[in-house]
C-alpha cells in the first residue's frame, strides 16, 4: 500500500499537467484567427452530427458489390461500437464538463450548438475514426482519405469550441480500437 501511495501524488501531478496542456492548446486554437476556415469547419462539425458523413459514404460504398459493400458494413458496425462506447460508457464515466467557449475566447463565428452531453471522449471523433479504420480494413486505399476526414472532424470539434483537444485524442484512439476490433471480428466471422 505504501508503494501505491507514493504514486498517487505523481499521478495527480501528471493529470494536472496534461489538463494544463489541454487548456493551453484549446486557448491557442481559439486565439488563432482563421476567418476562411471558420465557416467550413462549422459546416463539417455539423455535418458529422449523428455520423451523417459516415452513413452517406457507406451508402455510396454499398452501391458497389463486393469489397466496397463489405467495407460499408464493417464501417457502419465500427461506428455503432464506437458511438455506444463513447456516448454510453465513456461520457457517463468521465463526466467532464464542456469547455466554456466565452471564457476561452472562441470567436462566435465558429459556434455550433453546444451539446448537453459530457465532453470526454469526443463521440464525433470516435465515430469518424471508427468508420475510417473499419472501411480501411477492407479497402486499404481508403485509409488516407478517410483518416484525413476523421482528423478534420476531430479538429473541427476543438475549433468550434465544443471539445478540448484531449477529448478528441481519446475519441480518435477509441474509434481506431473499435474499428480494429470490428475488422478483426469480420475477418474471423465464419462464412463471410
Amino acid at each position: 500500500m505504501k508503494a501505491l501511495n507514493q504514486w498517487v501524488p505523481t499521478g495527480r501531478r501528471v493529470v494536472e499537467d496534461l489538463s494544463a496542456v489541454d487548456l493551453a492548446v484549446y486557448a491557442a486554437v481559439a486565439a488563432t484567427p482563421t476567418p476562411t476556415l471558420d465557416e467550413r469547419l462549422r459546416q463539417l462539425s455539423t455535418a458529422a452530427n449523428h455520423s451523417k458523413i459516415s452513413i452517406a459514404l457507406a451508402c455510396g460504398l454499398a452501391l458497389v458489390p463486393g469489397r466496397p459493400r463489405r467495407a460499408a458494413a464493417v464501417g457502419l458496425a465500427s461506428v455503432a461500437v464506437a458511438s455506444a462506447t463513447a456516448n454510453l460508457l465513456g461520457k457517463s464515466l468521465a463526466r467532464r464538463k464542456r469547455p466554456d467557449r466565452e471564457a476561452g475566447k472562441v470567436p462566435q463565428a465558429r459556434f455550433v450548438p453546444m451539446p448537453e452531453s459530457a465532453s470526454f471522449p469526443s463521440g464525433h471523433t470516435a465515430s469518424a475514426f471508427a468508420f475510417a479504420a473499419g472501411v480501411a480494413s477492407v479497402l486499404p486505399w481508403a485509409a488516407a482519405p478517410l483518416g484525413l476526414l476523421a482528423t478534420s472532424v476531430g479538429y473541427s470539434r476543438v475549433h468550434t469550441g465544443v471539445h478540448y483537444p484531449g477529448d478528441v485524442i481519446a475519441g480518435a484512439l477509441l474509434g481506431t480500437v473499435a474499428g480494429s476490433v470490428v475488422a478483426g471480428v469480420d475477418e474471423w466471422w465464419p462464412g463471410r
